[in-house]
């Protein structure tokens, strides 16, 4: 039983993954020409992760902390206390208002996840 794809030869098969294969090891982008890579934010970029002010229920929140933190932080950095997350998140160029939150948490704790740092943020909603 044949397990490549149907709609390509396998020598395209093979072909595809050894263009993807630099990609996978290194974690970012391996393309020659810049135009290709995604922009990065600019610095005068309005500070877009803290979302709405109002009008949003406490699960929203939850998951609009989660988000973003998953954004700044690997699935490598945990498990890790509050200074370390703190760390990481100014190595990753986090906006300030995430690192100070985070900073803010008692320095005691320690977070097996993302889901548990943000629940944590939020006071438990």
């Amino acid at each position: 039983m044949q397990r490549g794809s149907d709609r390509l030869s396998v020598h395209r098969d093979d072909e595809m993954k050894h263009e993807l294969q630099g990609l996978l090891r290194s974690g970012h982008p391996t393309r020659v020409e810049e135009w290709h890579d995604p922009e990065p934010a600019a610095d005068d970029d309005p500070q877009v992760w803290s979302g709405p002010v109002g009008g949003l229920g406490s699960q929203a929140s939850l998951e609009r902390w989660r988000l973003e933190l998953a954004r700044h932080l690997s699935r490598h950095t945990f498990p890790a206390r509050t200074g370390e997350l703190a760390r990481a998140l100014r190595r990753s160029n986090a906006p300030g208002g995430l690192v100070d939150a985070v900073a803010r948490l008692p320095h005691g704790d320690r977070f097996e996840n993302v889901q548990q740092l943000a629940e944590a943020l939020t006071g438990g909603e």
